[in-house]
């Protein structure tokens, strides 16, 4: 059989996996949508026979046979230097997931998939009912089964490691202390001074505003953002989330409060940063693993970007303050732009992570990365996060949880059993201001652009800098071949330090 005959094979197997993804990918965000509150566990069955018929698919003797025969193995994933570099990257990422994949057994993933599924809705319902006893159990599972995952790998030291590898490859938990120590020292000392400063006026957002009227607003702002509703769409659910259900079908999600507009303004946003990424993949690629991001962090990147370097900017609502003003005539009358502007910005350490200030995020992060380190070193039980957790959002943000919804409870994550996902956020914080120091570079009327409503430029920069390789790249090549550098934190804390230092003039 010729190269080309071995990877056309290898790409079919390749696209029904794909499909096999997405159709359990469909199946979760029915749950996280609409799903009854009777039909969970008849989901869950669901999704343990479709992860199961995935992973046997994906597993079968035939596909480690191909990936040989075409010179991939694990010393030497992209196989045949012979062949064209998108095929050769094509084989470094599948060796990479066949490798994981085939050291779990089939019990154990079809069973990991059906604890997940009744997790997550134990989970929604601990959280609206206050009652993490409720939750732990299935908590307890969760952290066992990916425990265990991360021993099939062969991470036996320290099994955090192997969690973190599946979102940011190469980044073992001492490579994130390294970046997070000096990180929250420096945003502690941001904090100090702005604590120091007259705190910006934010009354005007003390009251309710139309959960209608907010929705309509989501709407508009897509709209306005370039959001293709051709090939995809807005949802209501507990925690905001995108998914991918396909080439043409990109779902995102939301939520509204009442007395938070600005929740659902900008968790719209920081989805449909994911969302033009999933949109961006080349059609060459489309249907495959590599139509996927770089990592969660260079994923996060790309969020983190839109809902704060662009979303938080003043350009931005100078063009789309009058517009939500539209939506909003009696709550919003008499207020000016910058005065809103400087509102949105406002830093005010808070109990919520999605509703973080730029300045204290970070911080809810590395929280919650340290919080994982200890689980899986042993040093921390699970029954005891609630506590841990009040005591170290007192230490690190100075507020502290009254309800366990308002703490351990709050974040989805952990019910699906991704561990290691959270620091992916800060990461991407990182990775998205040294890329946008290039984009400053490239574009330098972006902000003009930005203020007429004008995203064009924007998108496209991106689509052709960043979203054109899929999962091709590592984050470290990535990152190397848009800005020349390796990642550092500088462009970050120079951005955060310049623009809070305008708002609370220091």
């Amino acid at each position: 059989m010729s190269k080309e005959q071995l990877l056309e094979k290898l790409h079919a197997l390749d696209r029904e996996c794909n499909l096999l993804e997405k159709a359990a990918a469909v199946l979760r965000w029915d749950q996280e949508t609409c799903l009854p509150e009777l039909g969970v566990e008849g989901r869950a069955e669901q999704l343990a026979l479709l992860e199961g018929i995935h992973h046997e698919k994906f597993t079968a003797p035939g596909t480690g046979r191909l990936l040989e025969e075409l010179g991939s193995v694990s010393e030497n994933p992209g196989g045949d230097e012979k062949l064209a570099p998108p095929e050769r990257d094509f084989l470094k990422v599948l060796r990479r997931a066949y490798d994981r994949e085939v050291r779990l057994p089939p019990d154990f993933v079809a069973g990991a998939a059906r604890a997940e599924g009744l997790s997550q809705a134990a989970w929604v319902q601990a959280r609206k009912n206050n009652d993490f006893a409720a939750f732990l159990p299935h908590l307890e599972k969760m952290i066992d089964f990916s425990r265990r995952r991360s021993l099939y790998w062969g991470y036996s030291e320290n099994p955090y490691d192997g969690l973190l590898d599946i979102y940011e490859p190469g980044m073992p938990a001492a490579a994130i202390e390294a970046v997070f120590g000096p990180l929250k020292d420096h945003l502690n000392g941001l904090l100090k001074k702005i604590t120091a400063r007259p705190q910006v006026d934010a009354s005007f957002l003390d009251k309710e505003f139309d959960t209608g009227a907010q929705a309509l607003f989501s709407r508009e702002l897509l709209k306005r953002l370039g959001f293709d509703t051709r090939r995809g769409r807005l949802d209501l659910s507990a925690h905001p989330f995108t998914t991918t259900l396909g080439a043409d079908d990109i779902r995102i999600t939301t939520r509204y409060i009442l007395k938070d507009p600005l929740s659902s303004i900008f968790s719209t946003i920081h989805e449909a940063g994911h969302a033009f990424y999933e949109m961006g993949f080349p059609r060459e690629i489309r249907g495959g693993c590599l139509a996927d991001g770089a990592s969660m962090g260079i994923h996060e990147s790309q969020s983190r970007f839109w809902e704060n370097v662009i979303g938080r900017s003043r350009p931005f609502w100078q063009g789309l303050f009058p517009v939500l003003c539209g939506y909003f005539p009696k709550e919003l009358r008499g207020v000016q732009t910058d005065d809103f502007y400087r509102a949105l910005n406002q830093v005010k350490p808070s109990l919520i992570r999605i509703e973080a200030d730029e300045v204290s995020y970070s911080l809810h992060i590395i929280l919650r990365f340290e919080l994982e380190r200890d689980i899986f070193s042993g040093r921390l039980a699970p029954a005891d996060l609630p506590a841990a957790w009040r005591t170290r959002m007192k230490e690190t943000l100075g507020v502290e949880p009254e309800t366990d919804a308002e703490g351990v409870l709050q974040d989805i994550h952990w019910s699906q059993g991704s561990f290691g996902y959270f620091p992916s956020y800060a990461l991407g914080n990182l990775y998205g201001l040294q890329i946008f120091e290039k984009m400053c570079a490239d574009i330098p009327g972006f902000e003009e652009d930005i203020s007429k409503g004008d995203f064009g430029t924007i998108r496209q920069w991106l689509s052709d800098t960043i979203y054109i390789w899929g999962k091709r790249l590592y984050p470290p090549e990535l990152l190397k071949k848009i800005t020349g550098q390796s990642l550092k934190s500088e462009p970050f804390l120079n951005y955060i330090e310049e623009k809070y230092a305008d708002i609370y003039e220091f």
